[in-house]
């Protein structure tokens, strides 16, 4: 019943978590429409707290809002992409440093935990796996960084992504080509080598660049069933 369903910022919170969540999973994929009675209903959340949540997603650039259609999520081109991975290189080995020379030993330690993860998963062909210790490794470097504004860069600039339209790590090949790159921005934040970790960084997400340069707009296009 409406009576029961959360509303005002609480609602607006809600909604806007479940649908970046749902973004980052690869749950909701780019072109969706969200209509706003499905998502009140899915979200236990107020018509007009999910109206409000839409509006602040369309300000970071993750929803778009078409006029007389309703809301959608955002399509990201190819060469935004790769506009929005430069970003993500600069941020991101500017975390890695932070990481190596400032995280203490300890946590540092546990990334090794996920490397042995990484190399697991690609030894088993498990590409789902590997791409959900991507993810962890990438956002736990963040978090270890202290860089609060960086990792909240990086959220956004992850979110635009929309992962399922670029998600690389399932590509065949390549988690043996990013595997070893993974590896040496590990070996470099536990050895608390900053500049080797922020060379490590950057050259993984080079690597990144030259792979969505390889991706043709048609495929995108057949992803999204145009």
């Amino acid at each position: 019943m409406a009576e029961n369903r959360v509303t005002g910022r609480a609602g607006r919170h809600v909604v806007s978590t479940a649908i970046r969540r749902s973004l980052s999973a690869g749950d909701m994929v780019p072109g969706q429409r969200l209509v706003e009675q499905e998502l009140s209903e899915r979200y236990h959340a107020t018509r007009s707290s999910v109206r409000e949540a839409l509006q602040d997603l369309a300000a970071e650039g993750l929803v778009e809002l078409v006029p007389r259609r309703g809301a959608r999520v955002r399509v990201v081109s190819v060469e935004e992409a790769i506009q929005i991975t430069e970003c993500r290189a600069a941020l991101e080995g500017l975390c890695a440093r932070r990481a190596a020379e400032h995280a203490p030993s300890q946590r540092r330690e546990g990334l090794r935990e996920i490397g042995t993860g990484m190399r697991k998963a690609v030894a088993e062909g498990d590409l789902n796996a590997y791409s959900a210790l991507n993810r962890q490794l990438h956002d736990s470097i963040a978090r270890m960084s202290g860089q609060t504004v960086a990792e909240g860069l990086l959220d956004r600039l992850k979110g635009q992504m929309v992962r399922y339209q670029f998600r690389l790590a399932l590509r065949p090949g390549r988690p043996n080509q990013s595997l070893p790159q993974h590896l040496a921005i590990i070996d470099a934040v536990v050895a608390g080598d900053g500049a080797a970790a922020e060379a490590a960084a950057r050259a993984h997400l080079d690597s990144v660049i030259a792979e969505l340069r390889a991706t043709p707009e048609r495929d995108t296009a057949e992803r999204l069933g145009a």
